[in-house]
């Protein structure tokens, strides 16, 4: 129960920030990356043009990637950057309250980002999918592997000889001295051999 209210939250937590970021990276993305520039190097943010490309693509990206559930924690992680920035060279010299320009939104969605780095996204997603994908296949292997390590060894053994094998063979006519005769007066002979002179 536990882990289902995790995921849960993840869920709800992944999808409303991703939609705070995606809103202000097409914001920024509609209006262009040169005023975006302009705008950032008024501020005094250093490297505006990179930095504006950066802002747009992490922010629009990043909020995606967390919507779906794919990559969350490297999305996250570039979205906890992208705020720092934004709390460093702008928003930090103001405040905490956002109505001065302060960094509270800021400072809330970075360590939210943080959060979701340090826990990833839940199973509700595309990498829980995944996750869960693999670890069934590993543990499916994990099974076959321990079962082929418990099978009965299969090596083949010579048999022992039967007593059939090994039994005397009654040795053929010719084969007693040379006698060739008809094997019919040979066993016709047998009862007279073992009868006494007498009888």
């Amino acid at each position: 129960m536990q882990r289902i209210l995790f995921d849960l939250a993840a869920l709800i937590s992944r999808v409303a920030i991703g939609v705070i970021f995606v809103t202000h990276g097409w914001q920024k993305m509609q209006i262009g990356v040169p005023v975006t520039a302009a705008a950032f190097n008024q501020m005094g943010i250093p490297l505006p043009w990179l930095s504006a490309g950066f802002a747009i693509l992490v922010e629009t990206v990043g909020g995606v990637l967390l919507i779906i559930g794919l990559l969350v924690r490297l999305a996250a992680l570039g979205l906890v950057v992208d705020m720092l920035g934004a709390i460093i060279f702008v928003h930090g010299a103001h405040g905490v309250l956002i109505q001065n320009g302060g960094w509270e939104l800021a400072g809330g969605l970075a360590v939210a980002c943080l959060l979701l780095v340090a826990v990833g996204g839940g199973r509700l997603g595309i990498d829980g999918i995944l996750h869960n994908s693999y670890r069934r296949r590993a543990e499916r292997r994990a099974a076959e592997q321990d079962l082929a390590g418990h099978a009965p060894a299969t090596s083949i053994r010579p048999e022992a000889p039967s007593e059939a094998d090994t039994a005397p063979r009654p040795v053929p006519p010719t084969a007693r001295g040379g006698d060739m005769r008809n094997v019919d007066d040979v066993v016709a002979d047998e009862p007279s051999r073992g009868r006494s002179p007498s009888a």
